[in-house]
């Protein structure tokens, strides 16, 4: 960046989204406007309004290079930032949970489609991590009762806060506990949901720096084969969830017939088409309970 005292906040956003690109960064240009728009404690969408033209003071500068220095180690942006936008909600995000993604978000949305027809239906969210699931259902069905479970207590007590960012949190209970094992019998739910670790071992190896390094193991790794979490949702949910409930599950696009394949093993589950994200991959299976 230099050491030049009269940089504006366009000039420097500018001369980093260049510097990014060079360096192969997916996405240079919102990274750089995310990072400086956090280094100056203003909105993205500031940076080309009044404030383009405005000198980037020392400190402002100092921030930022530090933030691109972690950004091109492979820290992510959301963790930098703390924070990640997921269904329209912003949700506070670090280490101990896995970053919100956009193909998580039709996992919701097969949700809502079967909770929007019941007056105060009850779900199950398996593996909550930072909330995202919980928070929007509860955001958009104002009845919905949700249980949310997790191994990790540090992502419980983040998931704990943003669902009182999003004023929900009397509508959720947070539970430490290993899948459906801290359940008792009368858990019952009409929606069981998860977006389980399903990333092979082999697959870890090959995970980009960012995600590999960063990103918490435990919500990534499903064992040898993917399968590891998946097959125990399969079994263990068929006690917790109501007759004509459905169970939802996220997938790796290469686990569909293989996953598949497992539901239709089970002869308590009537399985539907899959449901494919927006870039056409398969994401997401739907099941009911007979």
């Amino acid at each position: 960046m230099g050491t030049e005292t009269n940089w504006t906040l366009g000039a420097l956003l500018e001369w980093t989204a260049k510097h990014l690109a060079a360096k192969k960064l997916e996405s240079p240009r919102l990274d750089a406007e995310v990072l400086l728009a956090h280094a100056v404690g203003c909105k993205r969408i500031d940076l080309y309004g009044l404030r383009h033209a405005e000198s980037a003071t020392p400190e402002i500068r100092t921030a930022y290079k530090d933030l691109i220095r972690k950004r091109l180690e492979g820290c992510p942006v959301a963790y930098l930032v703390g924070r990640k936008e997921f269904f329209g909600l912003e949700f506070q995000v670090g280490p101990s949970v896995l970053i919100p993604r956009p193909d998580t978000e039709h996992l919701v949305i097969e949700a809502l489609d079967v909770i929007k027809k019941l007056h105060e239906p009850r779900v199950l969210d398996i593996g909550v991590g930072s909330g995202c699931i919980a928070v929007a259902l509860a955001k958009n069905h104002p009845n919905v009762q949700l249980t949310a479970i997790d191994l990790s207590d540090a992502a419980l007590k983040m998931a704990e806060s943003n669902a009182k960012k999003h004023g929900v949190d009397g509508r959720i209970r947070f539970v430490l506990g290993d899948a459906c094992k801290s359940l008792t019998a009368d858990d019952q739910y009409e929606v069981i949901v998860s977006n389980p670790p399903y990333i092979t071992q082999e697959e870890m190896k090959a995970l980009p720096v960012g995600v590999k390094d960063y990103e918490p193991h435990q919500a990534l790794a499903g064992g040898a084969d993917g399968f590891a979490v998946f097959d125990r949702i399969l079994d263990e949910a068929r006690a917790h969830l109501r007759p004509e409930g459905t169970l939802l599950l996220e997938i790796g696009s290469p686990q569909e017939q293989r996953a598949r394949a497992k539901f239709q093993a089970y002869v308590e589950y009537e399985l539907g088409p899959t449901i494919y994200d927006s870039s056409k991959h398969p994401r997401v299976l739907k099941a009911r309970r007979s």
